[in-house]
């Protein structure tokens, strides 16, 4: 569309700027632009809830158009978690509607003095008072927006009471059950005072080939619908995971002490099917709708209705928690999204706050493992930040470094990210993509855990750290293009046709292998940000929690299987050699020029980050 809109809430002032070529031609969209204007705009060392930090929404080239899953949108911010680059991707149409109103990008800046939401329609932007809005849970502020502005069509990006309060793994919710859950971009909406985001455009998306378009995405539906896993994929979605991941000693069971858990069939996608499932919901365009829309039709908590859970859900605060009823794992899944708060950072923080208790290291914890209502109360006690929940609000790793190493070890998190929900210690490429990931430890950057599998779980051969690096770039490719992963990931579709309808939409002629090279300099500014920030930041922070280490699994196939630290130290320094980057972790100079990354150099250097 060529126009990002620049919101100034201090100032109540909106400044509509051009899209300038090196945006387009070098970072692609979603989070490569994201990841370039925080490292032109935010500077560094400011709080991440001040008023300096800044949020980027941003579309893709791909969003809005006729292909499967092109419906996804990027939310980028200085995380409040991890006190460097941040960012989540988010489902559904939010996109789609924002470029259509005729925006690629809104850029969020300063901070009211009033609760607002932003409103968006055809290229009008306007801030709008949103008092009546303010301790509304995410999925009531979206109900009440669309009954007061009289259409059930607009989408919306909204908050919940976590992220008024700054809980810093707050997220953001969107069409009733979508979330960008991760980094805590929530947490600075709520310190910006912005409850909700609404957009709805009835623009033509402009396409350099319409026809050829169309012929590309005919072709890919018709591969996706023939596959046999689109079937299970619309049954279960990602619930089918539980079982798999059980079988394959990578579940998370009771703040990952465990890999298996001896009650997985309670909750798994099949008894998520049989008992509770109502129907499915999909994305923009998506030819294999997995969100599974349940209710729960008896008992105390019979009424409820969620769109859910996720396997990221289910196991974190399912599995990880000790919970054994997929009942309570649907009550607390709507409990998380009203409240607003990521899910994943939620079941870990909790899991990890009853351990601790369990070993004497922190008190005022009235849960237990399996213990549905006290996790329902520690989850409101986060979200308002009451008692303990004020603590356990800053996220794993801040808890942990109050308490001192003992807790530290158990503290499953990777610079400050809580890890989501695969148990690596019979996993080392999978514990290298959550050691390197350039947010905090997240699976979305590089699900390396089925490489593991094909190749031998306990190997640590230098292939491993070549596929974490291709599947990094891959993957953020998609974050970058805004599309869904899955049809790829799940049935599939061959990449080429990623390359071709980018060619198809932009008229801009990259091939595959070009846009491959952009996501890997995208990959190298975040690390960039990163030793930005934390000028000191060596090979030490790309290392899993001490628990994998040093503990092994308990039971299950690979019982007594620990992570190798001196085989993971030379997986970790060769992935560091194929990335052109030094032995403590830091891209060299010559790497940077080779990106086109020249700028960063001189900034580093200012800061006596040592580049070789």
């Amino acid at each position: 569309m060529g126009k990002i809109a620049r919101i100034n809430l201090t100032k109540r002032s909106i400044r509509v700027q051009e899209v300038d070529d090196e945006l387009i031609m070098g970072y692609i969209g979603g989070r490569g632009w994201g990841a370039k204007m925080i490292w032109d705009e935010v500077p560094r060392g400011i709080d991440s809830l001040s008023p300096e930090n800044k949020v980027i929404i941003a579309t893709g080239p791909l969003t809005g158009v006729y292909f499967s899953g092109t419906g996804k949108t990027t939310l980028c911010a200085k995380s409040p978690l991890t006190g460097a680059y941040g960012d989540s991707n988010i489902g559904g149409r939010f996109g789609v509607e924002l470029k259509q109103s005729g925006f690629d990008a809104l850029m969020l800046e300063g901070v009211s003095d009033e609760p607002v939401y932003i409103a968006i329609f055809d290229g009008d932007v306007r801030i709008e008072r949103a008092d009546h809005l303010w301790g509304l849970g995410s999925i009531e502020t979206e109900e009440v927006l669309k009954k007061d502005l009289g259409d059930k069509s607009i989408s919306c990006l909204t908050i919940g009471p976590a992220g008024e309060n700054k809980v810093c793994f707050a997220c953001v919710t969107s069409d009733f059950g979508r979330q960008a859950g991760r980094t805590g971009i929530g947490a600075v909406l709520g310190s910006k005072k912005v409850k909700a985001i609404v957009a709805q455009g009835s623009m033509d998306i402009p396409v350099y080939d319409v026809d050829a378009m169309i012929e590309i995405a005919q072709e890919a539906y018709e591969f996706c619908f023939k596959s046999e896993a689109q079937k299970m994929w619309i049954r279960q979605g990602t619930m089918q995971l539980i079982l798999w991941s059980n079988e394959n000693s990578a579940l998370p069971t009771r703040n990952m002490s465990e890999a298996v858990y001896e009650k997985a069939e309670m909750i798994s996608g099949d008894v998520m099917e049989k008992r509770v499932k109502i129907g499915n919901h999909g994305c923009f365009c998506c030819a294999m709708p997995c969100g599974q829309l349940t209710k729960i039709k008896e008992g105390r908590f019979a009424g409820t209705v969620v769109e859910g859970p996720e396997y990221e859900t289910a196991a974190m605060i399912g599995s990880n928690c000790a919970l054994n009823n997929i009942e309570e794992i649907v009550k607390l899944n709507r409990v998380c999204d009203e409240l607003g708060m990521d899910s994943i950072s939620t079941g870990s923080v909790i899991a990890f706050a009853i351990e601790c208790k369990k070993k004497g290291l922190l008190r005022d914890v009235n849960a237990e493992y399996g213990d549905v209502d006290g996790i329902m109360r520690l989850m409101e006690d986060i979200a308002y930040r009451r008692g303990i929940g004020d603590l356990l609000a800053q996220g794993t790793r801040r808890v942990a470094e109050k308490l001192g190493d003992e807790a530290l070890k158990i503290a499953m998190q990777i610079k400050g990210l809580e890890i989501s929900a695969y148990e690596s210690r019979a996993a080392p490429a999978m514990a290298l993509a959550y050691g390197t990931c350039d947010i905090g430890a997240h699976h979305n950057r590089a699900w390396a855990i089925t490489y593991d599998i094909k190749v031998g779980r306990t190997l640590y051969t230098p292939d491993k750290a070549r596929w974490v690096i291709y599947l990094q770039h891959v993957r953020s490719l998609f974050d970058m293009l805004t599309c869904c992963r899955l049809p790829w990931v799940e049935l599939s579709l061959p990449l080429r046709y990623y390359g071709r309808l980018y060619r198809a939409v932009t008229g801009i002629n990259y091939r595959f292998k070009d846009l491959l090279n952009i996501a890997e300099r995208v990959y190298n500014l975040t690390r960039c940000i990163w030793l930005r920030e934390y000028p000191n930041m060596n090979s030490s922070w790309d290392y899993p929690p001490p628990r994998w280490f040093e503990e092994p699994l308990p039971s299950g196939p690979f019982k007594g299987v620990k992570l190798n630290k001196t085989e993971y130290t030379k997986l970790l320094l060769e992935y560091y050699r194929l990335r052109g980057w030094d032995e403590n972790g830091r891209p060299t100079r010559s790497k940077l020029k080779e990106l086109g990354l020249s700028f960063i150099i001189d900034e580093l250097d200012r800061l006596n980050v040592k580049l070789s």
